[in-house]
């Protein structure tokens, strides 16, 4: 696999499984020095072990999403040890499946705490060492279909996907002027431990299946070549933009 990442550096949130797990392995296969967010108390052993033996290079930094100064922490520590940073990639979300009468209001807190804030924090953490090194930089917001379709049983969590991706429209805005660029993808039904509970109700499996365009799920590694191009020079001209990648789900559900 080319090189482009050779010499560049980034942080990757959530990527102890899933879409973050498959961006750094990604990113550190094509050259980057990665530092492999993930939660305390989770394991982020198998990202590492993947980027090791693709001859990447990576560390693991902990922090807790819905704690800012824990995600300041994170950012700072990242790039102390990378050196420099190149790029952000923020991922990490949770999505409890809760109907809106279910959903209490530490639910909904915990829900908007680790979704928004924790992404405006690493975002802007993330702006501000890059403006400060000079080199401009990348940032990759994981939104989600949610910001545009009221999936049912995820309420809240469409509310936070739906201010992910404004977010990423607006600091793509504002960080221009220092060479910063800022977008967000919106993944439909991807393969991740996230989606496994959703897909485990009664029907879930076939609902998604008849409606995709592509008839079935995306696998992690799909979406990370996504993030890894808006990161490349190749997406330069690019920000401010939101990009759907969801093998053809909306087209059908606004039918």
């Amino acid at each position: 696999m080319e090189p482009r990442f050779e010499g560049k550096t980034a942080l990757v949130t959530g990527a102890a499984t899933g879409i973050g797990q498959a961006t750094a392995v990604r990113l550190a296969t094509e050259g980057a020095a990665v530092a492999v967010n993930h939660r305390p108390g989770t394991d982020p052993g198998e990202t590492l072990r993947r980027i090791e033996a693709a001859g990447g290079q990576a560390f693991a930094v902990a922090a807790d999403m819905r704690d800012p100064a824990q995600v300041v922490a994170m950012v700072g520590e990242a790039a102390g040890r990378l050196g420099r940073l190149d790029y952000v990639v923020s991922n990490a979300a949770v999505n409890p499946l809760m109907t809106w009468d279910e959903t209490s209001i530490d639910d909904f807190n915990e829900l908007f705490e680790t979704n928004v804030r924790g992404t405006w924090v690493v975002c802007t953490e993330g702006a501000r060492q890059m403006i400060r090194e000079g080199h401009g930089g990348a940032i990759v917001c994981v939104s989600s279909i949610s910001a545009h379709v009221g999936a049912p049983g995820q309420t809240a969590y469409c509310g936070t996907k739906g201010a992910i991706s404004m977010l990423a429209k607006a600091l793509g805005r504002d960080l221009g002027e220092h060479g910063i660029r800022v977008n967000a993808i919106e993944p439909g039904w991807v393969k991740t431990p996230m989606a496994e509970p959703l897909l485990a109700q009664p029907d879930a499996l076939e609902y998604y299946t008849e409606r995709v365009a592509l008839h079935r799920g995306g696998e992690p590694p799909e979406l990370a070549a996504v993030i890894a191009f808006l990161l490349t020079d190749d997406a330069s001209y690019v920000t401010s933009a939101t990009l759907l990648v969801d093998g053809g789900f909306i087209v059908n559900a606004e039918l």
